[in-house]
């Protein structure tokens, strides 16, 4: 995940950790949909929740280092 996107350009770096977003965003509204979760489910949710900002996080630092580099 992390590693992976590192080693990539800006660009492919930051569409690849969006489409990581967007999946984590996936998984957790189908999490979100269910009536009732058991207690491995609520884990999940937490741990999708957790995904999501360490990628959007990610995301934020990607993108204003990539509109650094223009504007200098």
């Amino acid at each position: 995940m992390d590693v992976e996107a590192n080693r990539l350009p800006d660009s492919e770096a930051i569409t690849q950790l969006e489409q990581e977003h967007r999946r984590y965003s996936e998984q957790l509204e189908a999490l979100i949909q269910k009536p009732y979760l058991s207690e491995e489910e609520q884990l999940e949710e937490v741990r999708l929740k957790k995904l999501k900002l360490h990628i959007k996080d990610q995301l934020t630092a990607r993108r204003s280092g990539h509109l650094r580099a223009y504007v200098a």
